[in-house]
């Protein structure tokens, strides 16, 4: 069963569904391995234009639903998807730069959603002239194909140039069994174990679509919650005894900020296995969230590139602070200088790694930036770090956010890990502007919580009682809202760049 709002479907009806958008979709053309596009918020349609498109062997394409029309033009044209599933609301923010010759269905945004994006009631309908999903789908008989894994290209963010499609190789009977092993112990999903799983993250992005999607699978009751509030989660937990959950840090810290008396009014006995990833957790961050809800809080470290190969348990978080786990079966993790030799134990390299169980990829169009990833069958995604001496993995930073202020090394994450704690900040961002003296020095933007009295000396005193003098930001700016990626990361680039304009 999926679960959104108030409405419900069983797994027999939403196959059933499946089965005749697969049959809809042959009608329209649409051959093996040429992709579908959906630009959809989290809703029982997701699921069937997936699975129906692997029925047919076909690579789904999900677009971020923030982007305009331009963006989505580019993807559209990049991935060579002739058909696009969206939301009716999304239609004004993209229609006017639709390729002619894509096929437009519409699936009417249903009242949960509207309700929490505060949608108005003309937006929710499918405009007339165009094709209502809903009624399209059951126009058309029940296909019977055999069961395919779903298969996706997923867009990365463009920080450093236009997105990149991620586009897997087909997977070999052996790695979908070994596939569904790693999502075992990484996400905590198996068939038939009674699990209700709540996904919360928008299914565009790599790792709530794959976790969706294995929950989708593996017959899990499935619920849906529109957009993250730290409240509303605790009550969604409550009421469908939810026991699986996929979160990113930034949720732990508003769930922490919560009243106790909010904290303590929610059952939450009934978790078994949550899971984040997307970024590093702070220690203390995650060291509250165990003492919380127990040893359920489990982290996996990974790309869309690389699938998962890290990871690590709640204990094991204790026992090493800071760690984001260390390999798994099918993992490979390897530490190389810039010369390509390998670093020793504790010494900081570029992170090389690779999942074994899923296909090896490509970067749709872009074989050279495919074979610049690459080193030793591994890839690497500019993230910098450390293997210790039991092989757990330590970040530093991405490569490119390194800061060298007089000859030393400073990783903006580690202080953005420490300034996130602050009370009465809401996000940050932490990177090097030009200095005539050290070459570069540190600058923080802020982003405060609502009402939130923040000065320059009170973040650089929160920080310098708990960093070294050189890794305090020299300044300090405040930001009603940072700029953000895509996929709703951070965008620094667009931060620092204006500092470095006309230097090389």
């Amino acid at each position: 069963m999926i679960i959104s709002g108030e409405r419900r479907i069983g797994y027999d009806e939403i196959q059933a569904r499946i089965r005749r958008a697969a049959s809809g979709l042959r009608a329209l053309g649409l051959a093996e391995g040429a992709p579908v596009a959906m630009m959809l918020r989290n809703d029982f349609a997701l699921f069937e234009v997936v699975a129906a498109s692997a029925a047919l062997g076909s690579p789904m394409v999900p677009i971020n639903w923030h982007l305009k029309a331009e963006e989505v033009r580019y993807i559209l044209t990049d991935s060579g998807a002739k058909i696009l599933v969206c939301h009716a609301d999304l239609l004004p923010q993209i229609r006017a730069g639709l390729p002619e010759d894509v096929r437009l269905l519409v699936v009417a945004t249903p009242p949960e959603l509207a309700a929490t994006f505060a949608i108005p009631p003309e937006l929710t309908q499918v405009p007339a002239g165009l094709t209502d999903w809903d009624r399209w789908r059951d126009g058309h008989p029940e296909r019977q194909d055999p069961p395919r894994r779903a298969a996706a290209m997923i867009y990365t963010s463009g920080t450093t140039g236009m997105p990149k499609g991620v586009r897997r190789m087909p997977m070999q009977p052996e790695q979908a069994a070994a596939s569904e092993r790693v999502g075992a112990i990484a996400y905590g999903i198996k068939p038939r174990d009674n699990q209700v799983v709540l996904i919360n993250g928008p299914m565009y992005h790599s790792a709530p679509h794959s976790y969706g999607m294995l929950a989708f699978r593996s017959g899990c009751t499935i619920v849906l919650q529109a957009r993250f509030d730290a409240e509303e989660l605790l009550a969604l937990i409550e009421r469908h005894r939810v026991t699986h959950i996929h979160m990113v840090p930034t949720m732990f810290v508003r769930l922490l900020r919560l009243p106790e008396e909010v904290r303590q009014r929610y059952n939450l006995s009934s978790l078994r296995f949550v899971v984040h990833g997307a970024a590093p957790c702070p220690p203390e961050i995650k060291r509250a969230m165990i003492d919380w809800w127990g040893p359920v809080i489990n982290e996996y470290f990974g790309s869309t590139e690389t699938g998962i190969p890290v990871w690590h348990s709640a204990e094991e978080a204790l026992k090493k602070p800071g760690t984001v786990g260390r390999a798994i079966e099918g993992g490979i993790v390897k530490i190389f200088r810039d010369d390509g030799s390998f670093c020793g134990v504790n010494e900081v390299g570029e992170i090389y790694m690779r999942q074994t169980a899923v296909p090896d990829f490509d970067y749709h169009g872009k074989a050279q930036a495919r074979a610049e990833a690459g080193r030793d069958g591994l890839v690497s995604v500019g993230d910098v770090g450390y293997l210790d001496e039991d092989g757990y993995l330590f970040l530093c930073d991405r490569k490119r956010d390194m800061v060298i202020s007089g000859g030393v090394n400073i990783y903006p994450a580690e202080i953005e890990n420490v300034l996130i704690a602050m009370r009465g900040v809401r996000d940050c961002a932490v990177f090097g502007i030009p200095d005539a003296e050290f070459g570069e020095r540190l600058c923080a933007c802020i982003e405060p919580e609502a009402g939130a009295q923040l000065s320059a000396g009170a973040v650089q005193t929160f920080l310098r009682e708990r960093l070294a003098n050189f890794k305090v930001p020299k300044e300090v700016q405040f930001l009603d809202t940072l700029p953000r990626e895509a996929t709703g990361k951070i965008f620094k680039r667009k931060l620092r760049d204006p500092y470095w304009a006309g230097r090389t």
